[in-house]
């Protein structure tokens, strides 16, 4: 049985290390964006994050002769947490088989704001652990739980977790419940906790019908979590400078969160996200009425409102820049 580890809130650390596993297509292009991101929201936090980039399907083939060469695994089974910039690759197959992998969480950006945070276990014998890192995640926000099940033998299980967490609220609904609020007023749900057969499709739903993006997350109890975009590697568009890094970006600000125990900075890092995506400039693809703007260009407006989007979440208010 898994064990909690410190993840789950602000820790005292300075310093960890993140290993980077760009790919091939657009993915070095969305994960200079995150990089840079990262840099920033650190240093404006007072810790720091060592980023290693290291050669990863396709583009380690040509140098290694295989998608996951020795120093490629070495960087990701010591690192704190792993980021990946696409969900399409066959190599992350092989990087999922060698971690301790115990839950899941998507976190979807809603339209016009706010988000939805969905944890499940990936086997029966890590739900306990799940459900405790679910409420973790919520005691960080609005203090608030909802749980999805099938069966009565879950809402059993989420009570029994919830008696060691008597200050926050714990509300229980069917999938057939909780389906209209999905498809109306999704971040009412804001942390939710439900069983691996209905994760997809609970995070789906908020996503589709809000037209918001997806950041998804694998985590581990005793070693780094995995953290990526839900998209692929878009080669159709790889190399012009055009894809849009929000999904990117909202991973590694996941990463931060459930991956380092650094929540205030993940927030502040979705704070400037939103932000930038309340402005004028967009990438090609969501430019709409607004102003056509490169990958770097909008990432260039992101590291701009981070000062002014800094939270403190232990007051829980905006700190001023």
């Amino acid at each position: 049985m898994p064990t909690e580890n410190n993840t789950s809130n602000e820790t005292g650390r300075s310093r960890y290390t993140v290993a980077c596993l760009a790919g091939h297509g657009v993915g070095p292009e969305v994960m200079a964006e995150a990089s840079r991101a990262l840099d920033a929201v650190s240093r404006l936090h007072g810790f720091q994050v060592e980023q290693v980039h290291v050669p990863f399907d396709r583009e380690a083939i040509p140098r290694s002769g295989h998608p996951l060469p020795g120093e490629t695994r070495a960087a990701y089974r010591s690192a704190d947490a792993i980021l990946v910039a696409g969900a399409d690759t066959g190599a992350l197959t092989g990087v999922k088989a060698e971690l301790d992998l115990a839950a899941t969480v998507a976190r979807v950006r809603l339209q016009p704001g706010g988000n939805l945070n969905v944890f499940a276990p990936l086997a029966e014998e890590t739900a306990d652990w799940a459900i405790e890192r679910a409420f973790a995640a919520a005691s960080a926000r609005r203090g608030r739980l909802t749980s999805v099940g099938t069966d009565d033998a879950w809402r059993e299980r989420v009570d029994a977790v919830a008696e060691r967490h008597p200050g926050l609220s714990v509300r229980h609904l069917t999938l057939a419940q909780a389906l209209p609020i999905l498809d109306t007023t999704p971040g009412e749900l804001d942390v939710c906790v439900t069983e691996r057969v209905l994760a997809e499709a609970v995070a789906e739903v908020a996503a589709t019908r809000s037209g918001g993006a997806v950041a998804r997350g694998f985590l581990s109890a005793t070693g780094p979590g995995l953290f990526g975009p839900s998209h692929g590697a878009a080669l159709e568009i790889a190399g012009q400078g055009v894809a849009n890094p929000t999904e990117m970006l909202l991973a590694a600000a996941l990463m931060l969160a459930d991956g380092l125990g650094r929540r205030a900075a993940a927030e502040t890092l979705v704070g400037g996200v939103t932000a930038a995506l309340g402005s004028r400039f967009r990438t090609p693809d969501v430019a709409g009425l607004g102003v056509a703007s490169t990958t770097r260009e909008f990432g260039d407006v992101v590291l701009g409102l981070l000062p002014g989007a800094r939270t403190d979440l232990e007051m829980g208010l905006p700190v001023a820049s």
